[in-house]
């Protein structure tokens, strides 16, 4: 039983008796006096006036709450809208606007609290428990900061081909606190934030063309500008491969079985592959379709017989 129940029990029992009562401070007390103190306890602990004082300072709390919470979904969705509109990536308006409805609800509920607390006390107590937490989670702030920093520089997208210490794939997600890639054989590849802004990345995607370099070689005793021909007409013949710039094929060096050619081609970067590869195949059969060889590594051993 309460203290307020045990008091009433109290008083009705003076009512039925003769004996006296004992106070809060152990003192004897006729029944009359005891029902006198209840009647002033009961007005210092008059818990539904105090509510009914503080109600509505309570209820415009609660629509300050609700007003932020619905202001925080609108101007979220307006923001991302807005962004979607601009060509913004979607890993970085999607950042945004949860920022910006976290704003909003913190700075309402805030509000809110101010009505019933001293806020500054609230600000600070939340400043060192901020510390406390950041101390111990450094490296998880780490990441996030790099996620952050990844997404706001945006060295790459979401889809783009990318390398990282020797690591290749395409970017699957972009996380806080880390990244997805996947590789060229379905290999799922989970990178912290942290090693790509500290390393160097390689975007293979971040230009809408790329050139693409291969190497062929001839016998000496091939005819150099018929080889040529066959290798330009080749990559002509491919549709993926660009007119401007036009192909070139130069002779880059002489080897010790063979004279050493160097094609560069320029395609869509989503096409590069398809150009290496195709390209390979088909000069192979150009070569052996106009009788060009294509050496093998040999040696020549001269034998002194003294």
């Amino acid at each position: 039983m309460t203290k307020l129940q045990l008091l009433e029990l109290e008083i009705e029992t003076a009512a039925s008796t003769t004996n006296p009562l004992l106070d809060e401070s152990g003192q004897f007390v006729k029944p009359e006096e005891a029902v006198r103190n209840f009647s002033t306890l009961w007005k210092e602990w008059d818990i539904f006036g105090k509510f009914m004082d503080k109600l509505p300072t309570l209820i415009i709390a609660v629509v300050l709450i609700i007003i932020g919470i619905w202001l925080s979904r609108f101007l979220s969705k307006l923001a991302a809208k807005a962004m979607k509109a601009k060509g913004v990536d979607a890993t970085v308006y999607s950042f945004i606007s949860r920022v910006i409805s976290a704003v909003i609800k913190l700075v309402f509920v805030l509000s809110a609290l101010s009505m019933f607390i001293k806020i500054t006390s609230l600000l600070a107590a939340l400043s060192a428990a901020g510390v406390a937490i950041g101390l111990g989670l450094q490296d998880s702030v780490a990441q996030i900061a790099s996620g952050v920093q990844i997404l706001l520089s945006r060295p790459f997208k979401n889809g783009d081909f990318v390398e990282v210490n020797g690591l290749a794939g395409n970017v699957a997600e972009i996380r806080f606190m880390n990244t997805i890639i996947t590789t060229a054989d379905n290999k799922r590849i989970v990178i912290p934030n942290s090693d790509l802004t500290k390393n160097r990345i390689i975007n293979y995607s971040a230009e809408e063309n790329r050139r693409v370099d291969l190497n062929f070689s001839i016998g000496y005793g091939d005819d150099i500008a018929k080889a040529k021909t066959v290798v330009l007409e080749t990559a002509m013949a491919l549709p993926q491969v660009l007119h401007e710039p036009q192909p070139e094929v130069f002779v880059s060096s002489h080897g010790s079985s063979s004279v050493e050619l160097v094609a560069r081609l320029w395609c869509k970067s989503a096409d590069y592959w398809n150009v290496y590869f195709a390209m390979q195949e088909n000069v192979k059969l150009a070569f052996d379709k106009n009788k060009v060889n294509i050496p093998f590594e040999q040696l020549d051993v001269h034998i002194i017989n003294n």
